[in-house]
C-alpha cells in the first residue's frame, strides 16, 4: 500500500509549515481551509489509480510495487486511508487542518 507519512518535529522551520499549508491547499478541493475525509481519500488514491493499470479496482500482484504481496481492492485501500485520516483527526471534527495534517497519525 502506498502510504502517506507526514512528520513534524519540535522547532520546525517556517518553511515546513508553508509546505504543509501548500499541501493542504492541494488536497482541499472545495477551498474551505480544511480537508474532509472524501478530499483526503481522493488525494491519497492517485497512486492506487495509477498502479491499477487495467482499471478493475484491484491492485493485482503484478501491479503492486515489487510485484509482491496480496491483491488490494479499492475498498480496502479507502478503508486504510480512512483509518489514517481518523487517527490524524485528533480533535474529532471530521476534518484535518494544517496542524493535524503535519502531525503523524496517532495510534
Amino acid at each position: 500500500m502506498v502510504g502517506l507519512v507526514l512528520t513534524c518535529a519540535a522547532g520546525v522551520a517556517a518553511a515546513q509549515v508553508t509546505q504543509t499549508r501548500e499541501y493542504l491547499e492541494h488536497m482541499d478541493a472545495d477551498g474551505d481551509g480544511r480537508v474532509s475525509l472524501a478530499e483526503y481519500q481522493a488525494w491519497m488514491s492517485y497512486a492506487f489509480d495509477r498502479m491499477d493499470r487495467n482499471g478493475d479496482g484491484t491492485l493485482a500482484v503484478d501491479e503492486l510495487p515489487g510485484g509482491k504481496g496480496r491483491p488490494v481492492t479499492r475498498a480496502e485501500h479507502l478503508a486504510r486511508v480512512a483509518a489514517t485520516f481518523n487517527r490524524q483527526d485528533t480533535n474529532r471534527d471530521g476534518f484535518l487542518d494544517t496542524r493535524e495534517l503535519a502531525a503523524p497519525p496517532q495510534r
